[in-house]
């Protein structure tokens, strides 16, 4: 094996990861997830059965930036703790918020598929934690029953706020992708 002298070594730099600019989009992604949340709870609407988060409408994000996947997950995380979720809503919640982010940016080559993903996320986790951590079980129905229940209700307004309004925001945005998102 040949040894390798200093002066032939391979130069390395060091890269970060998140730009400035990366790293405002993101905090500006997390306090807006907030500010909607906190609109959709005025109105009864952020939390239970029956949830129409406006903020879940932002989860299409990750199709224009990945900036939007720590956004989304701390502006969930955020908004969860503020608005006096219980500890298994915050974690399991914005873990839920966080695998959505990611297959929206992992399937973001398709545009009719953005809101699949936190769609799917929500109505998988969103209910166990509505039996597990609230205790909403329905009396004299079982578990199963239950679970599709919140499955539907849950899913529901998950098609509303990511279906309906994301992808109407993701036709708007795209308008001016350039300006608010740009590649360079």
């Amino acid at each position: 094996m040949k040894k390798q002298s200093s002066n032939q070594a391979v130069p390395f730099r060091i890269v970060h990861p998140f730009s400035v600019t990366t790293m405002a989009q993101a905090a500006m992604i997390a306090a807006l997830y907030v500010v909607l949340t906190f609109i959709a709870n005025a109105f009864g609407l952020a939390n239970h059965a029956v949830q129409v988060r406006i903020s879940e409408a932002l989860t299409i994000l990750p199709y224009f930036t990945p900036a939007a996947i720590p956004g989304l997950f701390l502006g969930c995380l955020i908004s969860n703790i503020l608005t006096g979720c219980i500890l298994p809503d915050v974690i399991f919640g914005s873990l839920a918020t966080l695998a959505g982010a990611l297959g929206t940016y992992a399937l973001r080559k398709w545009k009719w598929c953005a809101p699949i993903t936190p769609i799917l996320a929500n109505i998988l986790v969103v209910p166990l934690v509505l039996i597990y951590g609230y205790g909403f079980l329905k009396e004299g129905y079982s578990l199963l029953y239950c679970y599709f229940f919140y499955v539907i209700t849950v899913g529901a307004g998950e098609i509303i706020s990511c279906g309906i309004l994301g992808m109407s925001l993701l036709f708007t945005l795209e308008k001016y992708r350039e300006k608010i998102f740009p590649t360079s």
